[in-house]
């Protein structure tokens, strides 16, 4: 938690942060120096020491509750995590060059024992990357009416037949979270989650070419035969599950943005005092100052926003709206901020000897992922619009 009387971390969480820090500059930056500028999974020989530290240092799946292995860290914990482990060359995407673990998607823990057991136990131990599938082609930003992947009961299993786009990290993963329609009728009472392994027959997945270096994939499935003892909760309320960790993971996908900029920023800034234009330092240039001010204010204000989500989500408030404002501005903010780092690099900031042009590409996408801006800005104007009273 933060001191109630300011926006200053407390104690416990400023150790944390340092942690976490040191760690990066320390242990993972001068690891991600030795591999290619594109490079997205770091080879088991320079992984599994950084792991092991992690995992000394207490931070082993950060959002896992501790009872299954996991750091268990609230969500004021995740985003402090999330904002300093962005700061390497692959990003937010792979905090800490991956040397954290991947947390399973969370709605596994609201599954039976059996299904932790065989599934999330054994990703956390090794730290493997399950996907969640949840995006179509026919609309990704109205999951609950847009789904059109089915799964029909037939007796003890059910058959699903259908197509999820973008989804990260399934090419590689051995399993992963699918949300299917078992009701005709649109809504998402109608919506189940159940575990799919990829390694039974009707399942494909084909790599999708983005703008940055690592491919999300298109999921096939063909008469793809599911378990009844792989539904996770009540058929139908797949999407009540979901709820939750939909909300309260785009606060450290905000931080995760936040960090990024922050490092192009403080990267930017020293640039600018070291380089020489026209006999003086770019520092001195008043169009430089000015980017560089805009950017520290814009950042603050991301900061702030995403810590008083977090804040209220402690407190038990609903942070829909909180969560919408967070990732919508510090995901425009970040590219804004990047933008203008790479303007002040010049050349050398489209080149790949600084991880500037990598970070653009990423945070490019941010503005899509998890909800697009323009859904998010619907979110909060309809939660505005339909409010009966004033507020405080």
């Amino acid at each position: 938690m933060t001191n109630t009387d300011s926006w200053e971390l407390s104690e416990e969480l400023t150790m944390l942060q340092d942690t976490v820090r040191r760690f990066m500059v320390n242990d993972v930056q001068p690891i991600e120096d030795q591999v290619p500028h594109d490079t997205f999974e770091l080879p088991s020989k320079l992984l599994e020491p950084l792991q092991k530290k992690a995992r000394d240092l207490g931070l082993w799946c950060i959002r896992t509750p501790s009872e299954y292995g996991g750091t268990g860290l609230d969500l004021m914990g995740q985003i402090v995590v999330s904002e300093e482990a962005a700061k390497c060359r692959m990003g937010a995407y792979v905090p800490a060059c991956g040397a954290f673990g991947s947390d399973p998607p969370n709605v596994i823990f609201k599954g039976s024992q059996d299904q932790i057991e065989r599934f999330a136990l054994p990703a956390i131990q090794t730290g493997e990357k399950p996907f969640t599938a949840i995006t179509e082609a026919g609309g990704g930003s109205d999951p609950r009416r847009s789904i059109r992947t089915r799964a029909v009961r037939k007796g003890d299993r059910y058959i699903v037949n259908g197509t999820k786009m973008y989804i990260t990290g399934a090419g590689q993963a051995r399993w992963g979270i699918l949300y299917a329609r078992t009701e005709m009728e649109d809504g998402r009472d109608g919506i189940t989650c159940f575990v799919v392994e990829t390694d039974k027959p009707g399942f494909e997945a084909r790599p999708i070419p983005v703008i940055r270096s690592y491919s999300p994939y298109e999921l096939v499935f063909e008469d793809y035969e599911i378990p009844i003892e792989n539904r996770i909760g009540e058929e139908g309320q797949g999407f009540t599950l979901a709820e939750h960790w939909l909300v309260q993971g785009r606060l450290p996908y905000s931080a995760g943005v936040i960090g990024i900029a922050q490092a192009a920023l403080d990267m930017a800034i020293d640039w600018a005092k070291q380089r020489e234009t026209f006999r003086s330092p770019l520092a001195d240039k008043q169009a430089i100052q000015w980017m560089i001010a805009d950017s520290e204010v814009e950042l603050r204000a991301a900061r702030l926003l995403t810590y008083q989500a977090a804040w209220r989500g402690a407190l038990g408030h609903d942070i829909k709206v909180d969560a919408s404002i967070a990732k919508l501005y510090s995901t425009e903010t970040a590219g804004r901020v990047i933008d203008r780092c790479v303007q002040i690099f010049g050349s050398l900031g489209v080149s790949n000897e600084l991880p500037l042009e990598r970070w653009y590409r990423e945070l490019r996408i941010k503005r899509i992922g998890e909800g697009p801006s323009e859904v998010h800005r619907m979110v909060i104007a309809r939660d505005l619009l339909h409010q009966q009273k004033g507020r405080n």
